[in-house]
């Protein structure tokens, strides 16, 4: 039912007299439920509620692996489910044009040119009668990639009724209907020799599709997850069970790191497992299998090749920065004041690229600016400062003379949006390249204006010079000649990407229990990350704490939650569903081990997912390490006091 009223208020009471006859059906919530002999099945279609069932990778080879390895560790883990909550709630105001048939969005999108389309095949025109504009869009982290029923919906209703119609999710609209992330369950094992040198990998896992597949739903378990399994390590034969089930709850989506933080996960408890269960030191264990930047570019079981890394040395040097050497200390410090203290690490590893596709459109205005038109979108990134920033290294041009246009699919033909940190990488090496075309262009126009050969001029510090003399002109002065000659400047670029980028870490934390409540503290956490070259460190730094922000919400504190029995989901607001605050984090200690990315010309890799991967299991090694003298092996996230007593009490 849409309700459209005078006010909001008028709405919702509207709303009181809407009465629907409901009959209960049963529901099933969890993975397990759906997969039940005799489970309500929520669509004839897909019968057992089973989407996918899919074995894949060199199970043959695996299964020798493990017949013959001399250590085998095996654990169950449950990536619970989380909810991606920006602080801007999805939202749009729409209207119709009755005299061009044009309907406009004013939206919060992070993908406008994508949903655009797909809002404009819903109402049955052309995509050129439809404009989406997105000018900030108030943090999106993944919900935001996708089409919802709203957006057409919002312009159906303002060209029904003649009037611009706005709607603004509720924070319980947020909770209820926005994509969801995670919820995946895996049993997972790790074959070793008796040296430690892993063999192989088994893993079989269940996705919680949610009550149908939306947008990339279906590709995390699947496509992505599949990716990089083995991240960083030599891993010779791996297995995968793949199994995605519907259930009574929100559609899965995407968020920082989507199948590839599910992946990493995974190794990163089995090594800690493996450790623990082999005798061995955990940072040893990892370097012994890591591969060498002499063995750089690497190519994985699946075949995915990722071009540059010094993981081993990423990772020494992490660990010199948490000052790893000191914990034993710190650990005497926390048992005399009766907290337990835990240390873990983790190292991540993630492909980031998003849609293959990209542009941009350089104009040189008659005003003496330059717009810079991209079909990327910056959604907190801060590429207001950075996408400028590489053109004016590139041409010359003063920042301040630079003007930053995006978010509006009338500027620009298309656009792959932003998701999985694909805005540098991409948007980048098409200002890039078109800076070569423009370069290219002004040569010539300058060769004429001063009288030389081609051959002579060469371009530095925005001017074109021509060599052997001190006769330049101004790379401006010759955008005004070519302007007034109909030899414009101006380049449009769109490229399509065959490479992705391969961002990785190592992260650090120290975590300290309350031995009588449960209760966990993270104490401290520490990071080297490569991002590659980077174009601005202190945006890259904010990124950086972002995710580590949201890791350590999953890890301690975000669980979305849904009655077993009614489908009706418990933690639907943030009296029941807790999101990390300053007081909940400690300063960030985050360094750079950068390795330039050999498939683009800036050498960048993406910045903005790294600390949603690696704080989920740095944070529950150190919670297992600072529990393990009490004889806890596992338990369930995310660790709330309550989870935590509970495993205590069990071991006891």
């Amino acid at each position: 039912a849409l309700i459209v009223a005078e006010t909001h208020a008028e709405a919702l009471d509207a709303a009181e007299l809407v009465t629907v006859d409901y009959t209960p059906l049963a529901a099933v919530t969890t993975a397990d439920a759906a997969r039940v002999a005799g489970a309500p099945t929520l669509s004839l279609e897909v019968p057992g509620n089973l989407c996918v069932d899919w074995r894949t990778g060199d199970a043959p080879g695996a299964e020798k692996a493990f017949a013959e390895a001399a250590h085998v560790v095996t654990l169950q883990l449950d990536n619970h489910r989380i909810v991606m909550n920006p602080m801007e709630p999805r939202g749009g105001v729409g209207q119709f044009d009755p005299a061009s048939g044009r309907y406009t969005l004013h939206v919060s999108s992070q993908n406008i040119h994508n949903n655009r389309n797909h809002v404009a095949r819903t109402l049955g025109v052309e995509a050129k009668d439809v404009r989406f504009v997105a000018p900030d869009v108030g943090g999106g982290f993944g919900a935001k990639n996708f089409a919802y029923a709203e957006h057409a919906l919002i312009l159906w209703a303002a060209r029904r009724t003649g009037r611009s119609v706005k709607w603004i999710a509720s924070r319980s609209e947020v909770f209820l209907s926005d994509h969801a992330a995670r919820d995946m369950w895996a049993e997972a094992a790790l074959a070793l020799d008796a040296e430690g040198k892993f063999l192989a990998l088994k893993v079989s896992s269940i996705a919680n599709l949610g009550a149908y597949m939306v947008g990339a739903g279906g590709g995390v378990p699947t496509y992505q997850y599949v990716h990089l399994q083995g991240t960083v390590y030599r891993l010779p034969a791996i297995s995968l069970h793949i199994v995605a089930v519907l259930t009574n709850t929100a559609p899965m989506g995407v968020t920082r790191g989507p199948g590839f933080a599910e992946t990493v996960n995974i190794l990163e408890r089995l090594i800690d497992a493996a450790a623990r269960q082999g005798g061995f030191d955990r940072a040893e264990l990892r370097r012994r299998n890591m591969v060498p930047p002499e063995a750089m570019p690497m190519t994985n079981a699946f075949g995915f090749q990722v071009d540059s890394g010094t993981f081993a040395q990423t990772l020494d040097h992490a660990l010199a920065r948490a000052d790893t050497g000191g914990f034993t200390e710190r650990r005497r410090q926390s048992e005399a004041s009766g907290r337990l203290r835990g240390l873990g690490f983790a190292y991540h590893i993630k492909g980031t690229g998003g849609p293959p596709d990209e542009n941009v459109d350089i104009r040189f205005e008659a005003d003496g600016t330059v717009s810079l038109i991209t079909g990327t979108q910056h959604i907190g990134q801060g590429h207001e400062t950075t996408f400028p920033q590489i053109l004016s290294t590139r041409l010359g041009v003063p920042n301040e003379r630079i003007r930053l246009r995006q978010g509006d699919t009338d500027l620009i033909a298309a656009g792959g949006g932003h998701g999985s940190s694909r805005a540098t990488y991409m948007g980048g090496t098409a200002i890039w390249r078109a800076s070569d075309e423009i370069i290219a262009k002004g040569t010539a126009l300058a060769a004429d204006a001063l009288e030389a050969s081609e051959a002579d001029i060469r371009f530095e510090d925005g001017r074109f010079v021509v060599s052997g003399t001190d006769r330049s002109i101004p790379l401006l002065d010759v955008a005004a000649l070519g302007r007034d000659t109909g030899k414009p400047l101006d380049t449009f670029h769109a490229w399509t990407r065959e490479h992705m980028t391969f961002p990785n870490g190592a992260h650090v934390v120290e975590v300290e229990i309350d031995r009588d409540t449960g209760r966990t503290s993270l104490a401290r956490y520490t990071a080297v990350d490569d991002y590659g070259v980077l174009v601005n460190p202190m945006i890259a730094t904010g990124q950086a704490h972002g995710a580590m922000a949201q890791g350590v919400g999953q890890a301690l504190l975000e669980h979305a939650t849904y009655d077993p029995h009614s489908g009706q989901m418990v933690a639907g607001s943030f009296m029941d569903y807790a999101l990390p605050r300053a007081d909940d984090l400690p300063s960030f200690d985050l360094g750079f081990n950068a390795t330039p990315c050999t498939t683009n010309p800036l050498g960048v890799k993406g910045c903005g997912e790294a600390g949603a991967i690696a704080a989920f299991p740095a944070i529950a090694n150190a919670i297992l390490d600072a529990l393990a003298p009490l004889g806890v092996k596992g338990f369930d996230g995310p660790a709330s006091p309550a989870h935590i007593w509970q495993a205590m009490q069990a071991a006891r």
